[in-house]
């Protein structure tokens, strides 16, 4: 039966300090990847000879193989040991980051960037689990808000780093930057890092190759879908049967296969406050990446803010978000964590919906206070959420645990960027044809506004003029409604947190019985 804690967590403080640093440098170098190469597709499409259709792939690539690995999270740990199994990670990333800062073509940095997935898969898992261990139950609020500064700081300084590298030196050096800090992280890693008992584990060949082609084929479908017009396209089709094939079969072989071990042991979605952490943390996602890909389209393409200034103007809700973390770390003790996790939703919600005040002569400080409103709520989500999840569950189980706790947030993330990607067209075109219905020679608001171009009477300059500013009104109005579909996901969040069981300090021994710990 699996002890309350493990050894780890009675480490000396300054072992323990450098346990943290060397994980924590891995979670944010694998995080920050899989959206610092955002901004450099352009460049990066201009000297690869990659059409705008092809040169996507860089990105899907890398979180469809993330995406198949992370759920081996435990598996992997259990067979190799969790310092074995960090190592080899690290190492594979930094490799497969410089194979990517070398590519000569597209066909190259695709298979380089699928390895730096298979490689940075159990980073940001094996990570949250080392911490779990490491600190005692009574800090475990302090070791989750230092796991959920890099997570959530990762997407905000990726964009951020990735365009200051590209416009100063070039797009491989968003590359080149992981390798300094991989190495560092792997001398640190071999140094103090704990490894654990290795456990010899059945290869369950039939639940790996359902649940890659169920996830896989998934995340091809969420990061295709709007460009291919979704289920207009037979690969759409044929990819979301794979999937849903995959998955139905993956089910019914784990839930049949009793007493054997399989890839993945849903038996751990028995314990009600990790199965609802897990569909807390899927929707947090969508909210949390929705906004993070929404802001930027809106203030370059709209506001014209440039790159660098964008960037700036999003790091403040990252620091709001680490606020919230350390407040958290503060309070989980004090305070009942399904009630942080409730104020946290509220200020995200209100963030969120203050974001549908925005419009096309909104000054800075409209711009700001929302972000920082709604990341101060995110991040007092992050934590005590990441807290009930692993609450009631045996430490020995952290790792798969970890590892399906964080393919969910990454589907939840890609489901996110999908849905408004896709609403964002969508109600683009309506808004479109709704105010270009009112534009008519009898509209008397037609003449004043000509009179302010200085044009007497519509010409081609006109026309092109109105068209420009019709396609911009009816954007904005589609980012407005995009926001408005995001706030109330955080609203449809609060009966889910008000379901979950107050966590129990030992209340993990009853799950690690069921399991077979």
């Amino acid at each position: 039966m699996a002890s309350a804690e493990q050894p780890g967590a009675h480490q000396p403080g300054g072992s323990r300090f450098l346990v943290t640093v060397a994980v924590m440098m891995a979670t944010v170098m694998q995080v920050i990847d899989t959206t610092i190469v955002n901004v450099a597709l352009p460049k990066m499409q201009g000297q690869l000879g990659a059409t705008t259709d092809q040169i996507t792939w860089v990105l899907t690539s890398y979180l469809v193989s993330s995406a198949i690995l992370m759920p081996m999270t435990g598996f992997l740990t259990d067979r190799i040991g969790q310092k074995r199994y960090l190592l080899g990670s690290i190492l594979g990333f930094v490799v497969a980051s410089g194979l990517c800062g070398m590519a000569t073509s597209l066909t190259e940095i695709v298979i380089f960037r699928l390895l730096q997935g298979v490689f940075g898969a159990a980073l940001s898992p094996l990570s949250q689990s080392i911490l779990v261990q490491t600190y005692p139950a009574e800090q475990r609020g302090k070791a989750m808000a230092i796991w959920g500064i890099g997570v959530m700081a990762g997407p905000i300084l990726g964009p951020t780093v990735g365009g200051y590298l590209t416009q100063v030196l070039s797009w491989r050096w968003d590359f080149y930057v992981n390798l300094p800090i991989g190495i560092i992280c792997f001398l640190l890693t071999m140094a103090v890092v704990p490894d654990t008992e290795r456990r010899s584990r059945r290869m369950d060949w039939v639940g790996l190759t359902t649940l890659a082609l169920a996830i896989g084929a998934l995340q091809i479908v969420l990061d295709r879908g709007n460009t291919d017009d979704w289920f207009a396209s037979n690969t759409i089709r044929l990819l979301t049967v794979l999937s849903g094939t995959g998955l139905i079969v993956f089910l019914w072989h784990s839930l049949s296969n009793r007493g054997k071990e399989t890839i993945f042991n849903l038996k751990l979605f028995k314990d009600r406050n990790y199965a609802n952490a897990c569909f807390l943390i899927t929707v947090m996602g969508l909210g949390m990446y929705g906004t993070l890909i929404l802001q930027p389209e809106l203030l370059e393409g709209l506001l014209n803010y440039p790159v660098l200034t964008t960037g700036l103007i999003m790091a403040p809700r990252g620091l709001a978000s680490m606020a919230g973390m350390f407040l958290v770390g503060r309070l989980i003790h004090r305070v009942d964590a399904r009630l942080l996790v409730l104020i946290g939703i509220i200020l995200s919600a209100i963030g969120t919906f203050a974001l549908d005040w925005y419009n096309l002569k909104i000054n800075f400080f409209w711009v700001l206070w929302p972000m920082l409103v709604q990341g101060v709520g995110l991040g007092m989500i992050f934590v005590p959420l990441a807290i009930i999840a692993y609450s009631t569950l045996p430490p020995r189980v952290s790792a798969e645990a970890a590892g399906m706790y964080n393919l969910l947030r990454t589907i939840g993330s890609s489901i996110g960027i999908s849905i408004v990607s896709t609403l964002l067209t969508q109600e683009t075109q309506v808004n479109w044809n709704t105010l270009g219905g009112h534009l008519t020679p009898m509209n008397p608001a037609l003449k004043p506004f000509l009179a302010r171009l200085g044009l007497l009477h519509p010409d081609n300059r006109f026309a092109a003029l109105l068209s420009l500013n019709l396609e911009r009104h009816a954007t904005m109005l589609a980012f407005l409604d995009c926001f408005q579909f995001i706030g109330w996901t955080f609203i449809l969040m609060i009966p889910l947190i008000l379901i979950v069981k107050k966590p129990q300090a030992a209340s993990g021994t009853s799950l690690a019985t069921a399991i077979g710990d």
